[in-house]
């Protein structure tokens, strides 16, 4: 009875400190995102890390093996963050104008409140096509993206009770497709580029589904 009291006491604590290094993780990447996404991937190191932040370079190194580690760490933090955000929208709105209109405006918010965090996505992305450590978690988030896109697109088709005419991989490439090139151009033309998303996804949005 001693010797199973004992373990079941240790369970606790071996959690807890599973949890402990877990959130210090997340601090490490919430700190380290604002540095990636303004200088990018490739000039990015450990060390330019931790000199933004209010960790040490030997912390930051401690709970992540190395940059790409650190990296991906991040941009998988964040974009599961994003890849649920369009949840409530999906969930509440009772017509197909008003599923289209609270999905695009978190839509364009995200582009003008958060520009550099989708550039460090997409410039992970394109690395990934060189660096093979980055290709599983690179394909986990987009799936995670590809998903919700397919929420919406089915949450449309039946408020307009329509069926969808793509399949989900085609429907996340035409809207990635679409806010990609909004992030791109948004550097050059913020007052323009939020509007032109706009009206370029409601115009393909109908596209996508048929009676």
């Amino acid at each position: 009875m001693i010797a199973v009291a004992s373990a079941a006491e240790e369970r606790p604590a071996r959690v807890s400190g599973i949890d402990k290094i877990e959130r210090r993780r997340v601090a490490l990447a919430e700190s380290a995102l604002k540095t990636l996404g303004e200088l990018g991937y490739a000039r990015t190191s450990l060390r330019e890390i931790a000199n933004n932040s209010e960790f040490t370079h030997g912390v930051v190194h401690y709970y992540f093996r190395d940059k790409i580690d650190l990296i991906s760490y991040c941009v998988r933090y964040y974009k599961t963050k994003c890849a649920r955000r369009y949840d409530e929208v999906v969930e509440t709105a009772t017509s197909a104008d008003e599923l289209a209109t609270g999905f695009l405006g978190k839509m364009t918010q995200t582009l003008v409140e958060e520009t550099p965090m989708h550039k460090l996505w997409y410039d992970l992305r394109a690395q990934s096509m060189f660096e093979e450590q980055l290709r599983p978690d690179v394909e986990a988030i987009d799936q995670l993206l590809e998903e919700m896109i397919w929420r919406i697109l089915s949450r449309y088709a039946d408020l307009t009770g329509t069926t969808p005419t793509v399949d989900a991989p085609t429907a996340y490439a035409l809207i990635d497709g679409l806010f990609e090139q909004a992030v791109v151009g948004y550097a050059a033309n913020p007052e323009k580029v939020p509007d032109l998303l706009t009206g370029r996804l409601l115009q393909v949005l109908p596209k996508l589904v048929a009676p």
